[in-house]
């Protein structure tokens, strides 16, 4: 692993422990030499972790839609900031720079790009892991509507498996490390749901 994406917050949440596990988990990139790509924001949770690499020397891109370093918003420090045109064009970048995705605490933002790069996995448009960092319980709720989902045959067991978690950043990254993806098969996927 090269690179990983990492989804998080513009905001740094109500408890200092969001923003500690940011950085810690800025920290184990550095430790296994892992290159972080995230929204380029200095701001909240993303700020927290960019920071943390870049100034111990690590490997920083920040993907960046042009209207947003307009309103000032960039981590400009690291030399490697791409300025898109849109937000679609944002995640198909990160998408495409990464060799894995993290989700830290966030809202609609967070959920949304990393339930897209989750959905990619499912269909077989790449077969990285993707995983959430659980810190404090947070995702808790997302883990339970998942197994519910699960069991009401709204989601095929390999595909709620794809979906990594952890709370620390160490086991979480170990995971990533043993990944195996299910093949894809939509053909065979498509017919077992439609047999619920």
């Amino acid at each position: 692993m090269r690179c990983l994406s990492v989804f998080c917050g513009s905001s740094p949440g109500a408890e200092p422990i969001f923003a500690s596990a940011a950085r810690d988990l800025g920290l184990e990139f550095l430790r296994r030499d892992i290159g972080l790509v995230y929204g380029g924001g200095r701001v909240g949770l993303m700020f927290e972790i960019a920071r943390t690499v870049h100034e111990q020397g690590g490997r920083v891109t920040g993907v960046i839609p042009r209207d947003m370093v307009e309103r000032e918003l960039a981590y400009t420090e690291p030399r490697d900031l791409r300025i898109v045109e849109t937000m679609h064009e944002r995640k198909a970048l990160m998408a495409e720079l990464s060799d894995g995705f993290i989700a830290l605490p966030g809202g609609l933002g967070t959920m949304e790009e990393f339930f897209e790069v989750v959905t990619w996995a499912q269909l077989g448009i790449h077969r990285k892991p993707c995983g959430l960092l659980n810190v404090a319980g947070y995702f808790d709720p997302v883990l339970s509507f998942l197994d519910r989902a699960e069991t009401l045959k709204f989601l095929q067991p390999e595909h709620r498996a794809m979906i990594l978690s952890d709370p620390d950043p160490v086991r979480l990254l170990d995971l990533f490390e043993t990944y195996r993806p299910p093949e894809a098969d939509m053909a065979r996927w498509a017919l077992d749901m439609s047999k619920t």
